[in-house]
């Protein structure tokens, strides 16, 4: 348990499954109100959210929720862009058309662009506030018959959010990147069968595939709950004096020191 982070309000964007549910449910469990946006509402008992249906590749929706969050709770104090997905058609370059790319970088890029500029001047006049961006290992290790325009989206955050945390850093306000490898999500089930079916592949032969290119040395997918730890720990106090990182949670698949 994170004391600091007892009253705290949280967004997580994309927080209805996956890491987002993961990352919601830890800061609640730490004592956050947390809120959580996806593109409507799945059957899962949500009673400890406030909900916000929104498409957050519409340039109106950050605005949206911003006001939607402020209004409620007179406050932000932690962001948590985590809405994301790898666009990408299977096939390498020759496969992408303008609309590709796109698609990839209006969800993994400029969402993340836009909420942190709604939410960002509110933090400002506190004088503090914790922005974390959910990135990807395929960033630095783009896999290119796959991730090819997500990849170059989410490299793209990574460098945006290093930008931000040298300007925003001796305003009170910490931001940092958190890099998950392959982790255990319905969203990796749903790339994998697409990969699979593409490629006239079975899902255990997809995933295999997945694996040998990635390297895993732990041997296994993270857990959405693996992922959601680091997020806990870089918002609360004790992760005080990190910003400007970009924190790799891949089991080792990274291959720089």
């Amino acid at each position: 348990m994170y004391d600091s982070l007892n009253g705290k309000i949280a967004l997580v964007t994309g927080g209805t499954k996956g890491i987002g549910r993961s990352i919601a449910d830890k800061l609640s469990a730490n004592g956050v109100t947390v809120v959580i946006t996806a593109r409507s509402k799945s059957e899962d008992d949500y009673n400890n959210y406030h909900f916000i249906a929104a498409d957050l590749t519409r340039a109106d929706s950050a605005g949206r929720i911003a006001k939607e969050v402020l209004e409620k709770y007179g406050k932000i104090d932690i962001v948590v862009n985590n809405a994301g997905a790898n666009l990408s058609p299977g096939g390498g370059f020759n496969t992408l058309e303008d609309e590709d790319w796109f698609k990839d970088w209006e969800l993994n890029f400029m969402s993340v662009v836009r909420m942190n500029k709604a939410l960002l001047p509110a933090m400002l006049e506190q004088k503090e506030g914790i922005i974390i961006n959910i990135s990807t290992g395929a960033a630095k290790q783009p896999i290119w018959e796959m991730t090819m325009s997500y990849s170059s989206a989410k490299a793209a955050l990574n460098a945006y959010s290093k930008a931000l945390a040298n300007e925003v850093g001796s305003k009170g306000i910490r931001v940092n990147t958190v890099s998950p490898g392959v982790v255990r999500t319905p969203l990796m089930n749903d790339f994998i069968e697409n990969i699979a079916q593409q490629s006239g592949t079975t899902f255990e032969e997809s995933f295999q595939s997945i694996v040998d290119k990635v390297g895993v040395p732990i041997g296994r997918m993270a857990e959405p709950e693996e992922i959601a730890n680091m997020v806990a720990f870089l918002a609360s106090s004790e992760g005080q004096y990190i910003t400007g990182a970009n924190i790799s949670v891949d089991g080792g698949a990274s291959p720089t020191v």
